[in-house]
């Protein structure tokens, strides 16, 4: 509640807006087994879209807080915004710059950090070459 007061600073920008979405493209959905339709503007058929789809992450960035460490929130969440990122670049067409793939990189090492990939990669390689020394050696015994 605290910032609300400063959108009064905006409010007749607000206001223009919303004239805007009130004005745009009507819909009309009808309602199965009633008969009738519902009419709306699409603008603000995408706008109540993105408070839903913002309250849904916002409340499952609470509960991963509550579930995980900090850290491996903050990864999630730069994970999502990555992935939201490049849908983004991909939906518009936008082009993929050089920042793009700098960003791409350091998300893609960062992660791997993290997730300690390359410790399990050389623990995984040790145990598998700890089971081909062992078979070979149960290989001989037999032979021998």
């Amino acid at each position: 509640m605290l910032p609300l007061p400063g959108f009064l600073i905006m409010a007749s920008n607000i206001a223009q807006h919303m004239n805007i979405a009130v004005a745009s493209e009507t819909v009309a959905v009808p309602v199965p087994g009633l008969g009738w339709s519902l009419a709306f503007p699409l603008m603000l058929f995408y706008l109540l879209c993105n408070v839903v789809t913002q309250y849904i992450c916002i409340s499952s960035v609470y509960v991963l807080t509550t579930e995980c460490a900090s850290l491996t929130v903050t990864l999630v969440v730069t994970l999502r915004k990555f992935v939201s990122l490049l849908f983004s670049i991909v939906y518009f067409r936008n082009p993929f710059t050089l920042s793009h793939w700098v960003g791409t990189i350091l998300v893609f090492f960062g992660t791997v950090l993290f997730a300690n990939v390359i410790n399990q990669l050389k623990d995984a390689y040790a145990a598998r070459a700890q089971r081909q020394l062992e078979s070979s050696t149960k290989d001989k015994l037999k032979t021998g």
